[in-house]
């Protein structure tokens, strides 16, 4: 039995040697990302059994891809090469701030080879959590019924979904992201979004009438992300409204959400109460915007206890 799986895809992450326009940029650095497979590392690093189903190309790419997965506990047997479908790339831009913008490379992605029937149900079936994101289904193909397929299972094993928008327009439009989203809304038990991304699917941004319409809808976990302004949540009829948590530096925001997605995670099947799943949340996800790099920032489970006082700080 693993805990989380996730369904995605996994790409090779150019981080810049230096900050400000990417034209201005002689020299990058090869890493890995997807937030998929941020995500299963993040659980794997807090000590959650993870497994990762997605496609990558069978290029030297792809090889260092599956070798980093599995050195992060992550299990791949899901995990397919697969030819003349290159692994995806995308180069990141990195302003003063930490902010960040990306360039993706991936029209011919592995992914898009997979396809509904595919799918091992007993992989499924053997999981707590399955996690999405709408990335997947904005690379196109098949894509979105490969999902919906992976969500069929999921409920007839009664695995908890968990849904993190993830709203990318540089890969489809707010008119087709709304459209595909809003369908996956009514599957979710434990949604993880940004209140921007939101607005986008049902065209509000108020932590509160968020709350109000996806009860509607019949989720009963939902978590608004709010960044440096903190989260809120609602669990078992509770709302709870949690403060950020202060970084000690930020320098590359990619990663934090997925971190932050881990840390509740990771907090929900340990069964904690509200506050403190979110407050450990929000620890997370101000721990990985330290950090350049998608996943370099994800900690380990020792490292945050660290950061919360919990124990001492070991050196090694």
């Amino acid at each position: 039995m693993r805990d989380v799986i996730s369904i995605g895809e996994a790409m090779i992450v150019f981080n810049p040697d230096a900050k400000g326009p990417m034209k201005f940029v002689n020299g990058f650095q090869k890493k890995i990302g997807g937030a998929e497979l941020n995500l299963v590392v993040g659980c794997s690093r807090l000590g959650l059994k993870t497994g990762f189903i997605s496609r990558l190309g069978n290029d030297e790419f792809g090889k260092s891809i599956r070798t980093f997965v599995r050195g992060e506990q992550v299990d791949t047997s899901e995990l397919d090469l697969v030819e003349d479908h290159p692994t995806s790339v995308y180069f990141k831009e990195i302003m003063e701030d930490g902010n960040v913008q990306t360039f993706y490379y991936r029209d011919k992605s592995p992914t898009l080879t997979m396809r509904p029937e595919e799918l091992n149900e007993s992989y499924i079936k053997n999981a707590r959590i399955l996690h999405i994101t709408g990335i997947f289904p904005a690379i196109g193909g098949e894509n979105l019924n490969v999902m919906m397929k992976a969500i069929q299972l999921a409920k007839k094993h009664h695995v908890k979904i968990s849904f993190d928008p993830n709203i990318r327009l540089k890969m489809w439009t707010k008119k087709e992201a709304r459209q595909v989203l809003s369908d996956i809304l009514p599957h979710v038990d434990i949604l993880l979004a940004g209140d921007e991304e939101m607005d986008i699917i049902i065209g509000e941004n108020n932590p509160e009438t968020i709350i109000e319409k996806t009860k509607e809808i019949g989720i009963p976990t939902i978590i608004i992300k709010r960044g440096e302004r903190g989260s809120v949540g609602y669990h078992q009829g509770q709302t709870v409204i949690a403060d950020p948590v202060k970084a000690t530096k930020v320098v590359d925001t990619v990663g934090a959400g997925d971190g932050f997605n881990a840390g509740f995670l990771y907090g929900y099947l340990h069964d904690w109460d509200l506050e403190s799943s979110l407050h450990f949340a929000n620890t997370i996800g101000s721990m990985v915007v330290s950090i350049t790099g998608d996943n370099e920032g994800l900690p380990f489970y020792e490292e945050i206890q660290q950061r919360l006082g919990e124990v001492e700080k070991v050196e090694r």
